[in-house]
């Protein structure tokens, strides 16, 4: 079984994360933001993984760390439940429409890790003073996108690119991140039976 249970606690965040690589898209998510749990159901349906998530974290300052933070216990769950990644495809890519939105995204779970990140949300929007505030979709924060892909990569040991080609709807052109996140996944830590079990590298080693 390719699973995985991650406990992290912090004076920030307290996460319980279940895995499970080769489920059927099942998913229990409570991370503290009703719009962020909405995305990450989207990626377990796409991606066909089972994922339950309990994340108590300071939203009384912000959502900033329960994001992060959960960027991160995910990412070392791929990296326990994946092992020496040993007969996976080790690549996916897709590019997805939603609606007006489209975005192309593409993963190598080669040990390295890389993030490009090329969406075009509002980061700030200006307030009825003229100050500018954090755009946000309900209470959510859209610049937090960017940092749990960012602490995913890192800590799973990943190669990834997300890039907007079109699209108008933040709401949109974020599910359709997450769907196509998804998609590249599923496709990346599928088994290939063509490789009878070998490391998918000349190297014969992924790291």
């Amino acid at each position: 079984m390719r699973t995985a249970e991650i406990k992290r606690k912090t004076t920030e965040t307290d996460i319980a994360l279940q895995l499970n690589l080769d489920g059927a898209g099942n998913a229990d998510i409570l991370s503290g933001n009703g719009f962020f749990d909405h995305m990450l159901r989207l990626f377990t349906a796409h991606s066909r993984i089972d994922l339950s998530l309990k994340c108590v974290g300071d939203v009384e300052v912000d959502f900033h760390h329960s994001a992060e933070d959960t960027g991160i216990a995910l990412g070392e769950a791929f990296k326990v439940a994946l092992g020496d990644k040993a007969g996976i495809n080790r690549y996916g890519d897709i590019v997805l429409p939603m609606d007006e939105a489209l975005v192309v995204a593409a993963c190598d779970f080669s040990g390295r890790t890389y993030l490009n990140y090329k969406v075009n949300l509002r980061a700030t929007v200006i307030g009825d003073d003229g100050d500018e505030i954090p755009a946000k979709i309900g209470s959510f924060d859209t610049e937090l996108v960017e940092e749990f892909f960012y602490a995913f990569v890192r800590t799973a040991g990943v190669t990834l690119h997300i890039v907007q080609l079109d699209g108008k709807n933040t709401h949109h052109i974020i599910e359709a991140v997450f769907k196509a996140f998804g998609r590249a996944v599923k496709a990346a830590v599928s088994t290939d039976k063509s490789l009878r079990g070998e490391i998918p590298s000349t190297k014969g080693i992924l790291l």
